[in-house]
């Protein structure tokens, strides 16, 4: 799909808004931890690393494991904040066969033009038996996404992404097997308040792809919302395990 060739623009709102805090990443960890087995000496691979959150938060998390940032856009490696960033994506992996003991893909798979190419490298780069863990939306599965209750037009853009059937078959045809699919919560933001008034559109791919006209009915219901709401912003994004 390619849907956004990330710019300074983009890159500049994601880095603003789209990172987690540790609290509100806890669940991430946890389920890292247990679908990834970090250790010590082990190399991971974060792939569409943008801006490197996930990259810099696994070295903190787990120590001694490594993970190399591989990312396409130059603009999102200039703002990186994990090293090494390096140019590469999905189907051309800059690391030796057999050599990654994880792969991490947050946020991603909807930039991918062609899952099963991707799917052949990954087993190229992976070790026997390690994971592909991969956060994302999914094509029909907006209900733990707290952006589509404001945003309702951008659940046609979620509808074409990937769903869940289609990464199982196009992963198959590189011979790795669907172990799970588990709903992980995180706390978006503090409040809503709070997410209202750091929201950018270019940060997030379904706001870039809705008209002006729905983007600024969806911004009037989130302020709106936000006047009254009370309590921090509770998302969930599914967590595809595949080895």
């Amino acid at each position: 799909m390619a849907m956004i060739a990330y710019d300074r623009t983009d890159a500049g709102a994601f880095a603003g808004t789209r990172h987690l805090s540790d609290d509100g990443a806890a669940a991430w960890r946890a389920a890292v931890r247990r679908y990834g087995r970090p250790r010590p000496g082990d190399r991971w691979a974060d792939l569409g690393a943008g801006t490197g959150s996930w990259a810099e938060q696994f070295t903190r998390w787990f120590p001694g494991l490594g993970v190399v940032a591989v990312e396409p856009s130059a603009a999102m490696r200039d703002r990186c904040r994990h090293r090494p960033a390096v140019a590469g994506h999905a189907a051309a992996i800059p690391l030796r066969a057999g050599t990654a003991g994880a792969a991490w893909i947050s946020t991603v798979l909807h930039h991918v033009p062609d899952l099963p190419a991707a799917a052949r490298e990954l087993r190229r780069v992976l070790r026997p038996g390690a994971p592909v863990l991969i956060r994302s939306a999914f094509a029909g599965r907006p209900g733990g996404i707290s952006l589509f209750r404001w945003f309702p037009e951008a659940i046609r853009v979620l509808d074409t992404y990937p769903g869940i059937d289609d990464v199982e078959a196009a992963f198959a045809t590189a011979g790795f097997r669907l172990e799970t699919v588990e709903a992980v919560p995180q706390v978006t933001a503090p409040s809503l308040r709070e997410a209202a008034g750091r929201l950018r559109r270019e940060a997030h791919t379904p706001l870039q792809l809705i008209s002006d006209d729905a983007y600024e009915k969806g911004v009037g219901r989130l302020q709106a919302a936000a006047r009254t709401a009370t309590g921090p912003v509770i998302d969930s994004l599914d967590l595809v395990v595949l080895r």
